[in-house]
């Protein structure tokens, strides 16, 4: 028998200072039984650091990527289905990342394991003339205190300022800083 994903609730109050954002979300994430907590928050976070403030720009959803390997974590189209925007967690092949380029106005990688460096540096020189890719490493041990934060229903405050952001919930606060390499 086929195990089942883990739907997890997250009330999400977002303040983002730098860009002066603010927005309260309800949202549904399921976790699939291969997928860690870690990266699942990981996933909850780029979501809501890359939501549109608002939907002319169409909506930001969570792709089928642990079920179909050819889909991105996440997917923004825009009101005519034009793919305007591709996210991946992790350590996409550097060819998955060109044919994403190819088919979206922008691609984000979040990537946060211990080998990110080790990744980043086998793809980087490839990558290098793409120019609609940005990716962002995640510290490892700030991620995996993201991990931490997992239950089934959680009230997340999430804060951006000078670049740093504070994720508290459940009586737990997690600073994590992103490192843009490209």
């Amino acid at each position: 028998m086929a195990l089942k994903a883990t739907i997890h609730k997250a009330s999400v109050s977002f303040s983002d200072l730098d860009r002066n954002v603010y927005a309260d979300h309800e949202i549904t994430i399921a976790q699939h039984p291969s997928e860690t907590a870690e990266r699942m928050m990981v996933r909850l976070l780029a979501w809501v650091l890359n939501t549109p403030e608002n939907n002319d720009q169409g909506t930001l959803e969570f792709g089928k990527d642990m079920f179909e390997p050819e889909e991105p974590s996440l997917v923004r189209n825009d009101l005519t289905g034009l793919r305007m925007h591709e996210i991946e967690i992790g350590q996409p092949e550097e060819k998955r990342l060109v044919r994403a380029c190819g088919r979206s106005k922008e691609v984000t990688v979040y990537t946060f394991a211990n080998t990110a460096a080790a990744w980043w540096a086998g793809v980087a020189e490839k990558l290098a003339k793409v120019r609609n890719l940005t990716v962002w490493q995640l510290p490892p041990e700030q991620t995996q205190a993201l991990g931490a934060l997992v239950d089934r229903t959680m009230t997340l405050q999430i804060t951006v300022q000078d670049g740093v952001i504070t994720v508290d919930g459940g009586g737990k606060s997690v600073e994590v800083v992103p490192v843009r390499l490209v």
